[in-house]
């Protein structure tokens, strides 16, 4: 009794076409686009969890410390989005490709 073994034929997928330049640049645009997004909305979460705070007298208070709390928010937040964020930007990502046509 001999047994014969076939090969079932492969079912790699075909490699993507290669991409052009204005494709490349067009997913760095958006890429960059979607990591601001997510900076912006990280700031604004930033900016409430700070919003209840009230600094002494002596160390703080008036027109100044509130500007620099701005400042401060923003600062955190793109830092936080540069390190991975809360995940947002990928999804934002990929939704901007599928409306540009670039899945």
């Amino acid at each position: 009794m001999s047994l014969s073994l076939t090969m079932a034929p492969s079912t790699q997928a075909a490699s993507p076409s290669p991409m052009s330049p204005e494709e490349a640049q067009k997913r760095k645009e958006i890429a960059a686009t979607a990591k601001e997004f997510e900076a912006s909305f990280l700031s604004v979460m930033v900016g409430q969890m700070f919003s209840g705070v009230n600094s002494p007298a002596m160390f703080g208070g008036g027109a100044g410390e509130d500007a620099f709390k701005s400042f401060m928010s923003d600062a955190m937040a793109k830092q936080m989005a540069k390190s991975g964020g809360l995940g947002l930007s990928g999804a934002v990502q990929t939704e901007m490709l599928k409306l540009q046509g670039l899945n």
